[in-house]
């Protein structure tokens, strides 16, 4: 197959690249359309802080002029400060099925990557795992929810005909929002009797300042987590832009103990239930179509992060995990919502996929991290 790998360096190729996946998913009844200006203001170096501290390339592989996969590589100064590994990324990797094509892709950014002084290649990541990441390799028979990934089942068969091995796994649960376990509540209500705790709702009249506080904590609680990359200022900024629109606020919670934030746990509407037949688009009739489905209520929820700080994970307060799952499902039920995805978590982090397991979760998705040696 005569391949060209062209650089994305002009509003025609990024179209290009934004628009491919719509080809390639067309007879997937399961693919959710990102919205395409939120992907054109990601890919744009103003709007993205990600680019403050870390440097992307964007690559077409074109046959007779005609798409046929692309690919996103990466470096964030902010990892190799943390990680000190000499790790580079890829990302927003998609492909027809034709390991040339893939391996063409790869090799580009692993020769970008070996510009950059990297050793090893490592992702997908779209572009830092603080986004979307990883490869379904279970789960293919439901739609991903909100900033979760979706792809062919050949996906992984590609990457390891290029040379790639897992990294590592991540998990994602399916929890219904029905009966709460007898022991669970039992577990939650110790842990809320604990002296001085308290547990509110964000204050959306103080969003962005909430928003802090919580990432905060998620930037203590989450240190040694495998690949965490801390989130900067100006990153929490945005995500605290970028969240407002979409929250529902009873959803979005605090525990304090003695007044101090001990922990926090977000839960996303699942806006892919509102887009999923938009085509990327919000006009002329997508604005109409994504307001009333949102005004008539969504019934999925993800429960996308959760942070506990050290002092507050031991004795009563050992089950304050518990407590926040058990929160999440008396806020979520009489709000109308009926099923929650909880995660990703790691493989082998034994406790949390335990207690979602003990909460009744059911894994159901598994996503991989693909790394090479450069």
């Amino acid at each position: 197959m005569p391949l060209d790998i062209v650089r994305v360096e002009d509003s025609k190729n990024l179209s290009e690249f934004i628009r491919f996946p719509h080809a390639l998913y067309t007879k997937d009844p399961h693919w959710v359309p990102p919205l395409e200006f939120e992907r054109r203001k990601f890919f744009n170096p103003k709007t993205n802080p990600f680019y403050k501290m870390g440097q992307a390339q964007l690559f077409l592989a074109k046959n007779n002029g005609k798409t046929v996969g692309r690919i996103s590589t990466q470096v964030h100064k902010r990892h190799l400060e943390v990680h000190q590994d000499e790790a580079g990324f890829f990302g927003f990797f998609e492909s027809i099925e034709e390991c040339e094509v893939a391996q063409k892709l790869l090799e580009a950014a692993q020769e970008w990557l070996h510009q950059k002084g990297m050793k090893k290649i490592r992702g997908p990541f779209n572009f830092t795992i603080n986004d979307e990441m990883g490869i379904l390799v279970d789960g293919f028979d439901t739609p991903p929810v909100i900033l979760m990934t979706h792809n062919p089942p050949y996906y992984a068969s590609l990457l390891e005909h290029a040379g790639f091995k897992k990294a590592k796994d991540v998990y994602a649960y399916h929890y219904d929002i029905g009966k709460l376990p007898e022991q669970a509540v039992q577990l939650a209500e110790a842990a809320r009797s604990h002296p001085g705790l308290t547990i509110r709702s964000i204050n959306m009249n103080e969003f962005e300042k909430e928003i802090r506080i919580m990432m905060q904590i998620f930037n203590e609680a989450w240190a040694q987590n495998w690949g965490f990359i801390p989130l900067s200022e100006e990153e929490i900024t945005h995500v605290a832009k970028d969240l407002k629109p979409i929250v529902d606020s009873e959803m979005i919670f605090f525990a304090f103990v003695d007044g101090e934030p001990a922990a926090f746990s977000i839960c996303l509407p699942n806006i892919n239930e509102a887009i999923h037949d938009l085509k990327g688009k919000l006009f002329p009739f997508g604005w109409a179509k994504l307001l009333w489905r949102l005004k008539r209520g969504l019934k999925s929820i993800r429960l996308c992060l959760m942070g506990i700080r050290k002092p507050y994970r031991g004795g009563v307060l050992g089950a304050l995990s518990v407590l926040l799952n058990v929160e999440m499902h008396r806020r979520g039920a009489p709000r109308g919502y009926k099923t929650a995805e909880l995660g990703w978590t790691l493989e082998d982090n034994d406790r949390i996929n335990r207690g979602i397991e003990f909460m009744g979760g059911k894994r159901y998705k598994t996503y991989r991290i693909y790394e090479k040696e450069l």
